[in-house]
């Protein structure tokens, strides 16, 4: 029997890959079928709990496998086959697990196409988007601050912006159902410290369903990285895909900080997308910007920079690893692809 579980990884990548074959299956039957379903369930279970249950999780799993390490090496020399099946099955269960709990939507159709837009631009058309996303950031930082030098302090507590979150999702769900966030489970990760040190602002516990947030990055951006987090759990795997819908939700709060969050999180993106395209254009609108907005940028840099490490760069190679073998061809690159969905979201509805 155990040899058979163990043995059970083949059938399951070959199913995985043709699955992935299959995009409009995926999305009817799982990601607006059994998921939804998957994924409230784990909401309403762990999202009442006030700390991170899939953190804990893990810890423990860490834990269980350093005692089946330290039990059983010997076995790797002496019986390599026993020792070999053993970690098949455990490698088997969580790839199991994986793609049934949240998985599987890495292979559901991009959703340019769910929202039938296009998926290209013209640089025109990608200035005349970011200038008019700069004119309103301005106006939010100016609103905001009473001032235009001056950088944007988010007066919330964690759990206030995790609470006030919700309510873009409401917003933007009255036009795109799938777009519904129900009920809330989001929390500040416990390996906050760690995960700075990798370099990461936060990720989904597929297992739980629970949305993690760095706690330690209390910046600017910590109401968009919520929506953020959020999009991953009501089935939207893709980064790119992610931080549109996230974008979405914080620009859709009737509350400014949430706003100027959005608006000035993918400002950044399509300024490295102009400076890519035209530098020369790049500088021209980087002089329209307030400085307060780039003392914003400052900041989240700053930090990053006190925590850099030699190892940050392995921990991005292995997630971009990730990424790519799970239908995100362009790796970590995929982030910035979001200014496709920006500029087409924008010429078919209007910024």
């Amino acid at each position: 029997m155990k040899t058979i579980l163990a043995l059970s990884i083949i059938p399951q990548v070959i199913v995985i890959k043709l699955l992935a074959l299959a995009p409009g299956f995926i999305e009817r039957y799982y990601s607006n079928g059994l998921y939804p379903v998957i994924s409230k369930t784990y909401r309403y279970v762990f999202g009442w709990i006030p700390f991170s249950v899939g953190d804990v999780f893990y810890t423990l799993a860490g834990l269980l496998i350093l005692r089946f390490l330290v039990f059983n090496i010997k076995y790797l020399f002496r019986k390599p086959l026993y020792f070999i099946r053993e970690v098949l099955i455990v490698i088997s269960f969580t790839y199991f697990m994986f793609h049934l709990f949240w998985g599987l939507n890495y292979y559901r159709p991009s959703i340019h196409e769910t929202l039938g837009m296009g998926n290209d631009y013209t640089t025109e058309e990608l200035v005349e988007f970011t200038e008019k996303l700069i004119s309103r950031t301005n106006t939010l930082q100016l609103q905001l601050t009473g001032n235009d030098s001056l950088m944007v302090k988010v007066p919330y507590s964690r759990k206030e912006i995790y609470r006030m979150s919700s309510s873009g999702y409401a917003g933007i769900a009255k036009h795109t159902p799938g777009f519904s966030y129900t009920p809330e489970s989001i929390k500040s990760s416990l390996f906050s410290l760690p995960l700075t040190y990798m370099g990461y602002s936060g990720y989904l516990n597929p297992f739980t369903n629970e949305a993690q947030v760095n706690s330690l990055q209390v910046d600017y951006r910590y109401p968009m990285i919520t929506c953020h987090e959020e999009a991953h759990q009501i089935g939207y795997s893709a980064e790119n895909e992610a931080n549109f819908i996230g974008f979405l939700a914080a620009t859709a709060n009737k509350d400014p900080y949430f706003q100027y969050s959005g608006n000035a999180y993918m400002l950044r993106y399509c300024l490295n997308e102009v400076y890519r395209r035209a530098p020369d254009t790049f500088e021209r609108l980087k002089g329209q910007m307030h400085k307060g907005i780039l003392k914003n940028y400052a900041e989240v840099a700053a930090f990053w920079d006190r925590y850099e490490n030699i190892a940050e760069p392995v921990f991005k190679n292995t997630f971009n690893a990730y990424l790519k073998a799970n239908s995100q061809a362009g790796g970590i690159k995929t982030y910035s692809y979001v200014v496709a969905l920006l500029v087409n979201y924008h010429k078919k509805n209007g910024i």
